[in-house]
């Protein structure tokens, strides 16, 4: 009978450290996928936590990838970006054209990280964010955030390297959601990734074209997927709501982020991590992380 008991006690003891060690193993790599970065943009509230989260996160132990996009205002030589061949040259279909994928890389020494860029002469190259010098938005960002959230994508596969948390920061990335739990669900980079989405207090002026619904349509995605969440004509807060509504928790990131866009994700069931100021910040989102890994198991 005793040796029964103890047979059935390490058992257990062996079930219980294992799960811990399982869950502690597999939400190990946390992809990034932001749209700035100091030093490489200017300075602002997505650009310093796009350059001091991923660290903070990285010296917590957890392994990182990060990426963003190859804005016309990125100096490739101070910066010594070059590009990585063995990921570049593929062809992303948007809207029946082919746009070839560029990839860069470059290294924040300070940090001991390494940051990838997606580029396309079409996209990003010699072009600014959202507008133009002018300040007039650019007609094709719907094709930009297609192009960016697949283009991250389709590196992370070709890296093979199998992220268990996905952190989306920006409206360049908000398509991003939609595509992991949709096109890229079966994907074994992705079959098991939780996805995190940040809001900030910023609302830029977005629209989006009249046939973006279209444009997303990919294996996997079905318009009633999009058409619910996107009208006819989309702004900025249509594209979170999309992003949110795909999301598996999401990060209140400034203190005054629209209260719309919070209370969309709680009626949703999406757990919030509320605001938090700089110096608990990382450990905050560190926590959320393990919070979202742990639904399901």
């Amino acid at each position: 009978m005793f040796l029964v008991l103890a047979f059935i006690f390490f058992v257990s003891l062996h079930n219980i450290l294992s799960k811990k060690y399982l869950v502690k193993k597999m939400a190990n790599k946390v992809l990034f996928i932001t749209q700035e970065i100091i030093p490489y943009v200017a300075e602002s509230e997505m650009s310093t936590t796009g350059r001091k989260l991923p660290q903070a996160i990285q010296e917590k132990g957890r392994e990182i990838r990060t990426f963003m996009p190859k804005w016309g205002n990125v100096n490739e030589r101070r910066n010594q970006l070059h590009e990585v061949i063995r990921l570049s040259g593929m062809n992303l279909i948007i809207d029946d054209t082919d746009h070839p994928l560029i990839i860069k890389v470059a290294s924040i020494q300070a940090a001991r990280m390494q940051v990838y860029f997606i580029d396309n002469d079409d996209y990003f190259q010699n072009r600014m964010m959202m507008v133009d010098e002018n300040g007039a938005e650019y007609d094709d960002n719907d094709e930009r955030a297609i192009f960016y959230a697949r283009g991250v994508l389709e590196t992370v596969k070709k890296l093979r390297w199998c992220p268990e948390m996905i952190h989306c920061q920006g409206w360049i990335s908000a398509l991003v959601p939609l595509y992991i739990k949709k096109a890229y669900m079966d994907e074994p980079s992705f079959r098991d990734s939780k996805v995190v989405f940040s809001l900030f207090s910023e609302m830029p002026a977005l629209n989006l074209q009249e046939n973006i619904i279209e444009k997303l349509i990919l294996k996997g995605i079905e318009r009633s997927d999009v058409e619910n969440i996107i009208p006819t004509s989309a702004t900025y807060k249509d594209l979170c709501k999309l992003a949110i509504s795909y999301s598996d928790g999401i990060i209140q990131n400034s203190p005054d982020v629209d209260p719309e866009l919070l209370e969309y994700a709680r009626e949703k069931g999406i757990p919030v991590l509320e605001y938090q100021p700089q110096d608990t910040f990382a450990d905050a989102v560190n926590n959320f992380y393990d919070e979202i890994w742990s639904q399901g198991e």
